[in-house]
């Protein structure tokens, strides 16, 4: 009986519009409001948050200060939250205090940037108050035109810092955890000690395989990176270029465009699971090597292409990582483009395809289409209803398949046709 007089007093209190909210509770609302730090909101320990995965990026929904929800890549290789394109958020809104060149891999310069102090980041539960943003002058890495949607920013090691962070690719969740509530357990599955160097997290569980030969590599994981394996040869004799690779464009960094080699590795051990036949990146040294930082031994990182294959879990307090094998994605052949094209998404609401560069010789140079050139149907599928990771997929599956093209050049349609070839 005393406890139905309990609920129909708060019954009664919602109806007749008396708050229900206790002094305590108040109090521990303005707690939070000015916490500094990162934390979980309502004093929770474990928090589950779904994310998208685009062309291999982790992409979550984050808001800043008391902006609409924007879309950020989770990016264990950068140190500091970072507003990619300038135009996410109202101006007046952040409060700048200073310009700062910043530099990354690529070939160009330096890039502009400005500060802004005291912002809260809000991504789904988890708060951060009193925080320090970077906000590029322009928006150079195009990453929306790379994933095909919005992407407003990126952000990573103050997550990772704070909280212990599983990653399941397989259902698209994160889980944050406070460092004193995580207890490893073999059922996570293997554990293996990783460094922080500089914000980032390195790991030397990672060996290449080749000729009967083992080599230990030092690599930074970066879930950042939408690739496989990157390995530097400018900071390793040891590690040689493949006998077959294609020169191509292997993505954007901070300064630019970062060019370079393409080609298989053999065989790689990643902790005690052997994964074969892995397509790696060898940047040129003008794209990475330089921009590397003097006395750092990393041989390279490891990217989504081979981490969505484990459920991770990062806990940078303790200094260890754990990964659980997806048995059916270990068996995932890896895969490159196969038809030359360096496409990109723009137009209204990034529904248009266009070419950027066609690689010589390749099977969309033979199909005669140039840079410009707009995707329209693609095997009368209209591309307009396809997303970026559709169409990369597609473009990447089926040596010596062929796919029906509708292209718009100058305003004018003609139709062609790509015969894929894996080229590497």
């Amino acid at each position: 009986m005393k406890g139905t007089y309990r609920l129909l007093a708060i019954w009664l209190a919602a109806f007749a519009g008396i708050p229900a909210t206790t002094t305590a509770q108040k109090r521990f609302a303005d707690y939070e409001k000015e916490r500094y730090g990162y934390f979980l909101t309502d004093n929770k320990k474990v928090l589950r948050i779904p994310f998208e995965v685009h062309s291999n990026l982790i992409v979550v929904p984050v808001r800043i200060n008391d902006s609409d929800t924007l879309r950020f890549i989770l990016d264990t290789g950068v140190s500091t939250t970072i507003i990619t394109d300038p135009a996410a958020l109202i101006p007046n809104s952040l409060r700048f205090t200073r310009k700062v060149s910043i530099s990354g891999a690529g070939e160009g310069e330096a890039v502009e940037a400005y500060i802004a102090i005291g912002n809260t980041i809000d991504m789904c539960g988890m708060k951060a108050n009193h925080q320090n943003i970077v906000v590029l002058e322009e928006d150079v890495l195009q990453l929306s035109e790379f994933v095909g949607l919005p992407v407003h920013g990126i952000f990573g090691y103050e997550i990772f810092n704070n909280f212990v962070v599983t990653i399941d690719f397989q259902h698209r969740e994160l889980t944050l955890r406070e460092p004193g509530t995580y207890r490893f357990r073999r059922r996570h599955g293997d554990i293996y000690a990783i460094t922080i160097e500089d914000t980032k997290p390195f790991t030397e569980a990672v060996t290449l395989l080749a000729d009967g030969r083992e080599q230990p590599v030092k690599l930074a994981i970066d879930t950042g990176a939408a690739h496989a394996l990157l390995l530097d040869r400018s900071n390793d004799s040891r590690i040689q270029l493949p006998e077959k690779v294609i020169h191509t464009q292997l993505g954007r960094g901070l300064n630019g465009v970062i060019n370079g080699n393409l080609g298989r590795i053999e065989m790689i051990r990643v902790g005690r699971h052997e994964i074969g036949n892995v397509v790696a990146s060898f940047p040129d040294s003008t794209s990475f090597g330089v921009k590397v930082p003097k006395g750092d031994e990393r041989q390279g990182n490891i990217g989504c292409e081979i981490l969505r294959r484990f459920k991770i879990t990062m806990n940078y307090h303790d200094q260890y990582m754990v990964l659980k094998p997806v048995r059916r994605k270990l068996r995932e052949k890896f895969e490159h483009d196969m038809s030359g094209l360096e496409i990109k998404a723009g137009g209204l609401g990034l529904k248009d395809i266009f070419v950027t560069h066609v690689l010589d010789k390749s099977p969309g140079k033979i199909a005669g289409l140039i840079p410009g050139d707009q995707l329209v149907f693609m095997n009368n599928r209209p591309v307009r209803e396809m997303n970026m990771s559709e169409i990369y997929k597609l473009l990447q599956k089926g040596h010596g398949k062929s796919i029906d093209l509708l292209v718009k050049r100058n305003g004018e349609l003609f139709l062609t046709q790509i015969t894929l070839k894996r080229m590497i």
